[in-house]
């Protein structure tokens, strides 16, 4: 007797239909931006810098429309240096110089930002609403008045940030996001969870010993409730190591688990902005319903406390009430080094103050709604109530040194890795 099971294919679980004006369209109606974000370089941003950063995100968020995914995705991919000794009338020294750091390993850092828009009902949909899960998916229509709105607020979002003049958003074309014949796009790298020029999928695989992507042993860290964090976060955090007395070294808040976190990684950080309005109207009645049911728990008298704070901060400041999520997506090719990234990743997040949670529940719908484009697919259950100013907190800031296009300058290293 033959078995007719087989396994899904890619294709039919593929949730966005297709590249059009530069935008990605889903097949339920869902629009996306796509930037790569250029950021400064580490250790090159003092404590008022940062905070001018954070200031020009939230002013741009604030344009943005209801329903709106702002999606940053930060790939920090471990590569080795390549010495550059086939250049023409190299001396002693700088063919001994280029040979010394000759494959020294390094963290290379690629920013993407996307913004999606999407509707009232997406954004509540929980985990096993995923397009991963659902058996088929009805393309509907694009709403022409709402996709020329949403551009609009895109541009000024775009020229917002880039009036910082330290982070720079450059907005990708349709070949950059879905590659050419030649050269892969942004799409086929996610799948692949590499940067190289390769146009190969892989499959896709969730068992007793978690996601796996090919080769690669997948292993997904999440911040994705208030119990996890901090009681209190900054734009800027005091790097002990650099630091002295008298000076201080600053990186931003969620360096630990950027250019700090030595292994392959995504680092993605959501925010989600429903109707604030109906927000703080449902933590009203909440309140009320915890203030009925005060006298039968303590507890209850507590939860209500902590939420007339949120709610009289929101009153008070004029604050925006939103959802965020961060988590990180961590990847390996040798098996037997899945614990020590494990445990790196952990302790790096413990270094923000926050209590690491290994995610193997979701690993796969998260990994899913991290497609670029997929933004509304995410599980609603994952995320927690926060503000703007809160949520900016967990974006990261900096990235590598860059090369100087000059043919004459002074030689330098990269203080985190040592390489050229």
């Amino acid at each position: 007797m033959r078995n007719t099971l087989k396994a899904a294919t890619l294709e039919s679980k593929f949730p966005l239909l297709a590249v059009e004006a530069d935008c990605i369209i889903s097949k339920d109606a869902d629009i996306t931006a796509v930037f790569e974000v250029d950021l400064p370089e580490l250790f090159t941003v003092t404590a008022a810098e940062y905070e001018a950063v954070h200031a020009a995100w939230a002013k741009a968020i604030k344009v943005l429309p209801n329903y709106t995914v702002v999606h940053k995705q930060d790939w920090f991919i471990r590569e080795d240096y390549r010495s550059q000794t086939d250049k023409e009338n190299l001396s002693f020294l700088s063919r001994s110089y280029e040979m010394h750091f000759n494959e020294r390993p390094f963290l290379n850092h690629k920013c993407y930002l996307y913004l999606t828009k999407t509707t009232k009902e997406r954004m509540r949909m929980q985990s096993s609403f995923s397009s991963l899960c659902r058996g088929f998916i009805i393309p509907k229509e694009v709403d022409k008045d709402t996709t020329a709105h949403f551009l609009d607020t895109v541009g000024q979002f775009a020229r917002i940030v880039n009036d910082t003049g330290l982070v720079h958003l450059r907005r990708l074309v349709g070949d950059e996001i879905t590659g050419t014949e030649n050269k892969a796009g942004l799409v086929e790298k996610y799948f692949c969870l590499s940067m190289e020029n390769t146009t190969a999928l892989e499959d896709i695989e969730l068992g007793d010993d978690g996601l796996r992507v090919g080769d690669k042993h997948v292993s997904v860290h999440t911040l994705s409730e208030l119990d996890a964090l901090p009681g209190k976060v900054g734009t800027d955090c005091r790097y002990e190591r650099l630091s002295t007395d008298k000076s201080d070294c600053k990186l931003s808040f969620a360096s630990p688990v950027g250019l700090l976190l030595s292994c392959n990684h995504l680092y993605n950080q959501y925010i989600f902005l429903d109707d604030s309005g109906e927000n703080l109207q449902r933590f009203e009645k909440n309140a009320r319903n915890m203030q009925s049911l005060s006298k039968y728990s303590r507890s209850n008298q507590i939860n209500k406390e902590w939420i007339d704070l949120y709610l009289n901060d929101a009153h008070s400041f004029g604050l925006t009430s939103v959802r965020a999520h961060c988590n990180i997506i961590a990847w390996t090719d040798n098996p037997m080094e899945v614990k020590n990234m494990r445990n790196d990743v952990g302790s790096q997040i413990a270094m923000m103050e926050c209590k690491p949670r290994h995610n193997t529940v979701d690993a796969a719908t998260l990994y899913w709604a991290a497609m670029p484009g997929n933004g509304a697919d995410f599980p609603a259950e994952e995320s927690f109530y926060t503000f703007i100013p809160q949520a900016l907190c967990f974006f990261t800031e900096e990235t590598n040194y860059k090369d100087s296009l000059s043919p004459f300058g002074i030689k330098m290293a990269d203080r985190m890795t040592g390489r050229p």
